[in-house]
């Protein structure tokens, strides 16, 4: 999730991307964001069910940018698919890199224990056999 921050950050702030409008990165980055605030409710909802995690992702991004959309002619503007494409396109990203960068275990995404102690560093009292004098 961070890369893709990062990856939105720079195409917003860099203006070396001349075959892609502002907008559009713009977009991309509001999708990646909603994609992800829809990947995590849905996640929470189906217990990290895999499939709905994603299709939180995708369906989040797209209702962003139909929502946006409908606002811009609303408030006389134009209707633009393309912005609506690069909004979905971006939650699309978060999906999919969820997909492939987290722990599964069948039809479920896995916990990492974060609080995994390391045994190798620890002395095992119980072969220490310490007798007085030594």
């Amino acid at each position: 999730m961070i890369i893709l921050m990062i990856i939105g950050i720079f195409l917003w702030s860099s203006k070396g991307y001349s075959q892609i409008e502002e907008d559009k990165a713009l977009h991309f980055a509001a999708g990646a964001f909603a994609g992800g605030a829809g990947a995590l409710i849905a996640s929470k909802i189906t217990k990290r069910n895999r499939f709905w995690t994603v299709t939180g992702s995708v369906a989040g991004s797209l209702l962003a940018g139909l929502a946006k959309e409908a606002i811009d002619k609303g408030n006389g503007g134009e209707w633009d698919n393309g912005d609506v494409g690069a909004t979905v396109l971006g939650g699309v990203v978060v999906g999919v890199s969820i997909e492939l960068f987290s722990k599964k275990e069948g039809k479920f995404y896995v916990k990492r224990d974060k609080k995994k102690k390391s045994k190798k560093n620890t002395i095992d009292t119980t072969v220490l056999d310490l007798q007085p004098g030594y």
